[in-house]
């Protein structure tokens, strides 16, 4: 986390005081009444990182980010004057950082494995050079969001150096030749004397600003058939996946953050256990990704809070995350969030709103929560950048509800400002059913905006969800039936959705994530899987029209290898499914002529 505001516009006088009282990670300081709300302060002898977040006439409160265990009364305290800001420029893409942004692999070959408080590393590394392409030269205009060249900061990801958003319109006077530099040299200089570097800060607090909202008009793949077709999300739209212990939110998350078709994303990691953190730190850097081939960790940027870390760091990770995306959104990328999790982001605020003597709301949190979320969900979106370019944000945020109760205040307030709901389900998950999206509580907004774009990879997208859909509904009031007086009493009709539903379930919804050729599904081989499926149903109806037995149609080869598809046939050799579809529809035909010859 970079302390400093933007260089060569001066640096504000700091101011000092001196701490009056302790409480965990809340400090009080007196002597600090020049300083500024959200100031950043260094707090104690050992200068640990800080921010204000109250000034009243018992002094200023403090939220200390490090570990100030050791810390006494009487220590100073220095206001920097300036708002928590991150550094911003070539290097973010593939490093790991703590909450208020210190880059972990660096400090732990200074510290090992635990980082000691008051320990600061460079967020952006000042020694390594970036090959520079200046795009203006000198003479012409600058203002909020002029290109002013690339960097190639990986194979997958071409940085863009705009002039920052608060730049007041100029000419350049000196612009730097193509060449080598480093994020603290300076290569565009104005007529109005501002100097301009490869790297800038934003206060993390602060949304970066873009020209106008746009519409969402395309889904975010994930690969992930349940989400994809059933229950979609845009580029810029915001989901929710909660659901209780065990039920596979973070597996979920991981899962789309592999695979989805985002340009960059950003992992935030907020309060989660070690353990599950490792699981990211170790596993990403590994894996490949599927539409390039190239190393997933060259568009992915990983913030790791873990719930041993400072309470107030986990507060304001969640900002550092968003920041972070909305600067790759204003080079026109579209980036994804995962958010893994907000309850514990929220349960800091719960922590830090206690501390400070704050009157509690619903369970405890404090009443400003369904602002915080607000404030936060509603950074993403789609827009076009201050360039003129679109550009996105998709933030999906693991919601960790205690006991899976969907009623506690975070999950209620979420629904407020979301509109994809990825509801986990305990059965789903203990059937070892993953992911354990229920088909039933889920819901998604944003299928009617997308359903231009689906139309044109298959014209009867909206029919076929929606008869998906009704058939699972259909599936849920017969299996209450079933279970007072049992399958065989229902009529072959209704034991026929019983039997498709389960191939819906097995052939469709369920996807293993260590399945080499199930992992990722495309958007054609996801729509060819579940209409093969549905014409096995219409199939079924008509054949029990004809008199044909069910046992014979449920004993039908080729409707056992339907169920098999996703896991037998890749993504690149799709005609397999039609040729499968094919079989099918032969297999009935004889069927149906057999009965035919039988009764006559």
């Amino acid at each position: 986390m970079m302390p400093s505001g933007p260089r060569g516009g001066g640096a504000p006088k700091a101011v000092q005081g001196r701490i009056t009282r302790i409480s965990g990670p809340v400090v009080v300081a007196e002597g600090l009444g020049s300083a500024g709300l959200y100031d950043v302060v260094e707090v104690g002898e050992a200068r640990l990182a800080g921010e204000i977040i109250r000034m009243d006439g018992r002094g200023a409160t403090i939220q200390v980010y490090e570990d100030d265990t050791g810390m006494k009364p009487g220590e100073k305290v220095v206001s920097l004057g300036r708002p928590l800001s991150v550094s911003l420029g070539p290097g973010l893409i593939g490093t790991i950082y703590d909450g208020i942004q210190r880059p972990l692999e660096r400090l732990k070959e200074s510290s090992g494995s635990f980082i000691k408080s008051g320990l600061r590393g460079e967020s952006l590394s000042t020694r390594r050079k970036w090959p520079f392409a200046p795009a203006i030269k000198p003479g012409d205009s600058i203002g909020p969001g002029t290109l002013l060249g690339t960097v190639r900061e990986t194979e997958l990801v071409e940085h863009r150096v705009f002039a920052p958003p608060r730049s007041p319109p100029c000419k350049a006077s000196h612009v730097a030749p193509a060449g080598e530099y480093t994020v603290d040299d300076e290569i565009v200089e104005t007529d109005s004397g501002l100097r301009l570097r490869l790297a800038q800060e934003w206060p993390v607090r602060q949304a970066r600003p873009a020209r106008r909202r746009l519409a969402p008009s395309e889904p975010l793949i994930t690969g992930l058939r349940v989400i994809d077709v059933l229950f979609p999300l845009s580029k810029g739209g915001c989901a929710a996946v909660p659901g209780g212990f065990g039920t596979g939110k973070t597996m979920t998350q991981h899962a789309i953050a592999k695979f989805c078709d985002a340009d960059i994303i950003v992992y935030v990691g907020c309060g989660e256990r070690g353990n599950e953190m490792t699981d990211v730190l170790t596993e990403f850097p590994k894996l490949v990704d599927p539409r390039t081939g190239r190393s997933i960790m060259e568009r992915t940027i990983l913030i790791a809070n873990t719930s041993n870390m400072p309470v107030a760091a986990r507060e304001v990770s969640i900002y550092t995350g968003i920041t972070l995306a909305e600067y790759y959104r204003d080079m026109g990328y579209d980036v994804a969030v995962m958010a893994d999790s907000t309850s514990r982001w929220a349960e800091a605020l719960r922590e830090l709103s206690g501390r400070l003597e704050e009157m509690p709301a619903e369970e405890g949190f404090p009443a400003y929560l369904p602002t915080r979320l607000a404030e936060f969900y509603e950074r993403g979106g789609r827009v076009e950048t201050l360039a003129g370019e679109p550009g996105s944000i998709s933030i999906i945020g693991a919601v960790s509800p205690p006991g899976g109760d969907f009623s506690e205040p975070v999950t209620q307030h979420t629904k407020r400002f979301i509109r994809c709901f990825w509801a986990l389900d305990r059965d789903l998950a203990n059937a070892r059913h993953y992911p354990a999206i229920s088909w039933i509580d889920s819901y998604s907004e944003y299928a009617e905006e997308l359903r231009e774009w689906w139309d044109r990879k298959d014209p009867g997208w909206k029919e076929l969800r929606a008869r998906t859909l009704e058939l699972m509904k259909r599936e849920q009031k017969l299996e209450q039936i079933v279970r007072l007086i049992g399958a065989d009493a229902l009529p072959d009709e209704q034991r026929l959705i019983l039997v498709t539903a389960e191939m819906i379930k097995n052939g469709f919804l369920q996807q293993s994530s260590f399945d080499e050729v199930d992992k990722y599904c495309v958007p054609e081989k996801q729509l060819l899987i579940l209409q093969t499926i549905l014409e096995f149903h219409d199939l079924g109806e008509k054949a029990l029209k004809q008199g044909v037995p069910l046992s014979d149609i449920i004993g039908l080869p080729s409707r056992e290898r339907i169920t098999r598809l996703k896991g037998e046939v890749p993504n690149d050799r799709i005609d397999e499914i039609r040729a499968a579809g094919r079989e099918l529809g032969a297999a009935f035909g004889e069927l149906g002529l057999k009965y035919e010859r039988e009764d006559g």
